[in-house]
């Protein structure tokens, strides 16, 4: 960040320092926190320099979301080669490595405040959740999802926002921990999804085909099945003839 020195520089130029500067200082607190003369004094420049670029607070705060959410958007683009779970991995790595670089301006933005009530806010975080939906059908190869792989997307896009407000809030998880449990959590819905609707079935198969055994995918399978020999007998026998406690059919 610059600080206390001052060059000529473009309109342009000016106007992108500015936001960069703008989007540091909401990533440290929530933007309402943030004053025009912190902002000024942090670039370098006059407040009244700051006016000459942007009308308020209110439209540079805007700009420097604008930028966070392309910033954001693009870290759900991931090359379609290779297994779905290690993809999903590293989607959720640079993500997250955005949520703790701009915790407070992020908590700040998806739980709504002051600054971020605007319209046009609101339009920029629904671009964000809507490339993030769109990228993940990318990564399944699906262009014309059915109602179900929408809900089970959608609903994902929205367990991976609150799942990152909920960690900012004391860090409780270990992060690694976090990032594969919400790979496991995409896994889990569309497993409950595929037991209802053959084609969500048929999809997931496709997907788990293509899964290594040392995979993500892999690993909830192995931690599901640690699980087996202590589900209880009552649950077992409620289960039906065809399953028993320790995991192995009748």
């Amino acid at each position: 960040m610059t600080t206390g020195t001052r060059r000529r520089m473009g309109v342009e130029e000016r106007r992108q320092q500015l936001i960069g500067v703008a989007l540091e200082l909401f990533g440290r607190r929530s933007p309402e926190e943030v004053s025009i003369d912190e902002i000024a004094a942090a670039a370098g420049i006059s407040r009244p320099l700051v006016y000459h670029y942007f009308p308020g607070k209110q439209s540079l705060y805007e700009a420097a979301l604008r930028r966070a959410a392309d910033e954001l958007a693009d870290r759900f683009v991931e090359p379609p080669e290779g297994p779905l779970g290690a993809r999903l991995l590293r989607v959720m790595e640079r993500f997250f490595d955005f949520v703790e670089e701009h915790g407070p301006g992020f908590s700040a933005l998806m739980r709504g405040g002051p600054a971020a009530g605007s319209s046009t806010a609101n339009a920029m975080i629904d671009e964000v959740r809507r490339a993030a939906y769109e990228q993940i059908l990318a990564h399944l190869g699906v262009t014309d999802p059915s109602a179900r792989l929408e809900l089970v997307v959608r609903s994902w896009v929205s367990l991976t926002e609150s799942t990152a407000l909920l960690w900012l809030d004391g860090r409780r998880i270990p992060r690694g921990e976090l990032q594969l449990q919400l790979v496991h959590d995409f896994a889990a819905l569309a497993a409950v999804s595929a037991a209802y609707d053959g084609e969500m079935a048929s999809l997931l198969l496709h997907v788990l085909a293509d899964e290594p055994v040392d995979g993500p995918f892999g690993e909830l399978v192995d931690r599901l099945a640690t699980l087996l020999p202590k589900v209880p007998a009552a649950t077992a026998r409620s289960a039906g003839p065809g399953f028993r406690a320790g995991g192995t059919s009748a």
